[in-house]
């Protein structure tokens, strides 16, 4: 968002802006091809910042022929008047004040300066003054975006499975505790070149007890005897119990102080190794079970 002032009025707009040409046409040579709109008239090209972004990057992809060595851009201030046709201190010493240009609004995040191109016929001509290619904006407008693919294919780890008790066996119809660690990890990946942090956080926990039940809980569990998260297996048999944790993330792009929500979310799973769940009777003894010789009631 700008803001402008006009007669002791703010005014919202949104960060595009319209740049008209002192001739009433288009600059001769100006691509307009990277996303701009021209008004009916042909007069004006409007642009945002990544759109004015993606223009400078498709430059610099041209480095190493003639084509790059004759244009240059740079972000820049804008001189503080409200002229028709902007200028910027890159140009020399600035119009006298008049009125308020305009500033971005970003909150926490890092506002950027208005673009400037120049233009220049041949690598040893003169080059043009410097024209506005956009308006600025936030960093959060030319930045990268971390997709939900992206987040998935980051290599997060699987989930912990804790069991209580963990004897290798379970026994019929007595609470086998589960729990994991609710943990967030950070990692470190980079998008189109930039770094950028990523938070990951489990949200969710999704169980299979392996014989025919499963549970799906927010909470990761806690041991006994304040356990939440248990099962009671009903029949003797052979079994494993397989979690699938559910992560949701955060990130932050080098270069901007805000962390952004990933719009989705990715799993990981681990398993026990197979365990029996047996049935057993209690009964008397006339002694020690462990005693020696052993009992025979035992």
């Amino acid at each position: 968002m700008r803001v402008l002032r006009r007669g002791g009025m703010v005014v919202g707009t949104t960060l595009t802006l319209v740049v008209l040409m002192a001739s009433g046409t288009l600059a001769a040579g100006r691509d307009t091809s990277y996303g701009g709109q021209t008004s009916e008239t042909g007069d004006a090209v409007e642009l945002n910042a990544r759109d004015g972004n993606e223009q400078q990057q498709r430059h610099e992809s041209l480095k190493g022929t003639p084509a790059y060595d004759l244009t240059q851009y740079r972000r820049a201030p804008r001189c503080n008047v409200s002229n028709a046709v902007p200028t910027t201190p890159l140009n020399g010493q600035c119009p006298p004040a008049d009125g308020v240009a305009g500033v971005n609004n970003c909150g926490e995040d890092v506002p950027l300066d208005a673009l400037w191109s120049r233009e220049r016929s041949t690598p040893t001509a003169a080059w043009s003054p410097w024209t506005i290619v956009d308006a600025g904006g936030c960093a959060a407008d030319i930045l990268p975006v971390l997709t939900s693919d992206d987040f998935r294919r980051l290599p997060l780890p699987a989930p912990t499975l804790t069991l209580q008790p963990d004897r290798g066996w379970a026994l019929v119809n007595i609470e086998t505790i589960v729990s994991t660690d609710p943990a967030p990890v950070t990692l470190r990946t980079d998008l189109l070149g930039i770094g950028v942090t990523v938070e990951a956080t489990p949200r969710r926990w999704a169980y299979d007890f392996g014989d025919g039940h499963t549970l799906t809980t927010s909470s990761p569990g806690r041991p006994y005897p304040d356990h939440d998260v248990f099962h009671e297996y009903e029949q003797p048999g052979t079994t494993t119990i397989t979690l699938t944790a559910e992560w949701t993330g955060r990130y932050q792009v080098d270069g901007s102080p805000l962390w952004r929500d990933v719009d989705g979310v990715a799993s990981t799973t681990a398993a026990t190794a197979p365990f029996t769940v047996e049935e057993r009777t209690s009964r008397l003894v006339s002694g020690l079970c462990t005693d020696v010789p052993r009992p025979p009631d035992c």
